[in-house]
């Protein structure tokens, strides 16, 4: 039972950080984390790649791309061997976002601290 309050505990805090981290950046964690996926790659990738990446089931996947794209961080572009495939790729606007994402601007609640280390 003690494992289940300690995860309790954990999931509050980061659905705190959550709370503060949309406020303060106008993106979801999961928004974010698709920005970060596509940072990493450093090329276009597809949203079967982003959902392995992100953990996220294939409905999530596509419904943050869209919310992403929306807000003009992301681009989709056609495959050029099957026309059907689609490509992601940050924008200008969302390589500056990236840039503005800053931890020190958000407090971490204590149950995160320890799991939280930047690099």
């Amino acid at each position: 039972m003690k494992t289940i309050c300690i995860m309790r505990d954990v999931y509050k805090a980061l659905a705190q950080f959550e709370t503060a981290f949309y406020q303060e950046y106008n993106l979801s964690l999961n928004e974010a984390m698709v920005l970060c996926c596509l940072e990493e790659a450093g090329c276009e990738i597809t949203s079967t790649t982003i959902a392995e990446r992100t953990e996220m089931g294939t409905s999530h996947t596509s419904k943050t791309l869209r919310s992403v794209e929306e807000k003009g961080l992301i681009q989709r572009s056609m495959g050029q061997t099957d026309k059907r495939q689609m490509y992601f790729s940050l924008t200008p606007a969302g390589k500056a976002r990236l840039q503005e994402l800053s931890l020190e601007k958000i407090e971490i609640p204590k149950q995160l601290r320890g799991i939280i280390r930047e690099n």
